[in-house]
């Protein structure tokens, strides 16, 4: 289950925004794929999170857009991050007209657990 924070200048637009949050659930499953945790298409309430962050008056960003994805560590997933993450961000690019972003993929030891 990736976690994914979205954080945004001020002046990027509500619509982009709103985008860019309809289309990131596919796009980061598609991204962190992997034997343990396939993507089957179908995705469900809790299966991926997207948090939207405007930056502040006191936050230091040289770009419009940065994604940060967090989704647990397996061997399969790491061998490739790089080329996961150039991909994401190539999948994001087309699909959002976005030009000015960065991506950013980290891969922690970590659980999750939810409820039915």
């Amino acid at each position: 289950m990736p976690l994914v924070e979205v954080t945004h200048a001020p002046h990027v637009p509500e619509a982009t925004l709103r985008e860019l949050g309809a289309v990131l659930p596919h796009l980061v499953s598609l991204a962190v794929e992997c034997p343990e945790e396939p993507y089957d298409g179908d995705l469900q309430p809790g299966d991926v999170e997207i948090r939207f962050r405007r930056l502040g008056p006191l936050d230091r960003c040289g770009l419009d857009v940065v994604i940060e994805v967090r989704s647990k560590w397996f061997e399969s997933r790491a061998g490739n991050r790089q080329e996961r993450t150039d991909r994401l961000h190539t999948d994001i690019a087309a699909a959002t007209g976005l030009r000015d972003f960065g991506v950013y993929l980290s891969l922690p030891v970590a659980a999750w657990s939810q409820g039915d």
